[in-house]
């Protein structure tokens, strides 16, 4: 949403540009003190404090119009932290309660909730000005932490069990490396190659791009969802780094042709689905002990944050790369992110693979035998 914020507020381009930014690092650097400060904080009372804080950061939007760039600064430093300090936390819940097997799925669901819920509202927060954008975000942030009390969630663990995980400690988990770079290379090869686009395809086509993509990825992730829990992590990513470069050797080969940039549109949106709902809230899961997850989570969701914070000042000189040349260089990094994954361990232990294979063949060896029944009474 915050794009619409930065529109409805009336803000030119030189003013928008830095605003997300500050978005950006606020965002990093609260969800890293999060991270730190859910050691202290019963887990259930540090979530209700940053839903609190949502709503009084989306009050504050009301405030944007007619106000100097300092105190406009301090309204998007306060979206950003009301955005970041919790979700560490809030990730690392979802894990917790979850199981290996099912994390995959369960974790698609509420991430396809998530973007089918954005994308018509974006659309609707496109009509209306900002002072009622801000009380319905407003009434939106209170139900939703009315609804989230009436659940009556329960704390995962007491506040006495030992959580602490030094910051330095995630990266000494070679597990966590050899994922972790993968998605780092893929968030800024996305990051810059879409800057690329909006100066060599159409604007049109361009805006379809922005819109269709998520759109696509969106029911991709199901699917990603269902893979991963029968397959493994690992494989699944491998496929959705392949189908990313088969997606810019296409646009590369044939850059002048339409329906190069309609496939790279399908794949290049099964691609992020697959790696979003992987990368933001499986395996960091799976590679973290229970009531240890905040840590690896906020290292988890910086690429996204981080990518966007650097390229915004950087896009005039990205811009300047040639497109068909930044094709092939896509191509070559998205090979090289895939090289730390064949050396990484699949997160899903083996037992369950082999047990839903064996679960798979079953039903087919059944399926085979009522057609043989079915065939021998009909021929009797």
């Amino acid at each position: 949403m915050l794009l619409v914020i930065i529109d409805n507020a009336s803000v030119n381009l030189n003013v928008g540009y830095p605003l997300r930014t500050i978005f950006y690092i606020a965002t990093i650097g609260s969800a890293l003190a999060g991270s730190f400060f859910s050691e202290k904080v019963r887990r259930l009372h540090f979530l209700y404090f940053w839903m609190v804080l949502g709503i009084a950061s989306s009050f504050s939007f009301a405030f944007v119009y007619n106000v100097a760039l300092s105190h406009l600064s301090i309204i998007f430093v306060l979206l950003g932290i009301s955005f970041g300090l919790g979700m560490p936390s809030c990730f690392a819940y979802l894990a917790d309660h979850t199981q290996t097997e099912n994390r995959g799925f369960v974790s698609s669901i509420v991430l396809l909730a998530s973007n089918l819920t954005a994308f018509p509202l974006a659309i609707f927060f496109m009509t209306i000005n900002i002072t009622i954008l801000s009380i319905i975000l407003t009434v939106w942030r209170i139900l939703g932490l009315l609804l989230f009390a009436s659940l009556k969630p329960r704390e995962s663990f007491p506040l006495k069990i030992n959580r602490h995980v030094s910051f330095s400690s995630v990266f000494q988990n070679r597990q966590f490396v050899l994922y972790f770079v993968p998605w780092l290379m893929f968030s800024f090869v996305d990051r810059f190659e879409k800057i690329i686009f909006g100066s060599f395809i159409e604007l049109d086509f361009y805006k379809s791009l922005l819109t269709l993509g998520p759109i696509i990825a969106s029911f991709s992730i199901v699917l990603a969802g269902l893979l991963c829990d029968k397959i493994g992590r690992k494989k699944v990513l491998i496929y959705g780094f392949v189908l990313l470069g088969v997606a810019y050797a296409l646009i590369g080969i044939a850059p002048m042709m339409i329906v190069s940039w309609y496939l790279y549109l399908v794949l290049d949106g099964i691609a992020a689905g697959i790696l979003s709902l992987i990368f933001l809230l499986v395996i960091w899961g799976d590679l973290s002990q229970l009531h240890m997850r905040e840590k690896y989570y906020v290292f988890g969701s910086i690429p996204v944050f981080l990518t966007e914070a650097i390229s915004l000042p950087l896009a005039p000189y990205i811009k300047l790369i040639p497109a068909t040349s930044s094709f092939s260089l896509a191509s070559f990094f998205l090979f090289l992110a895939v090289l730390p994954l064949i050396y990484a361990s699949e997160t899903l232990p083996k037992k369950k693979i082999r047990l839903r294979q064996l679960q798979t063949y079953a039903e087919r060896a059944k399926k085979v035998r009522e057609k043989y029944l079915k065939k021998s009474s009909i021929a009797g």
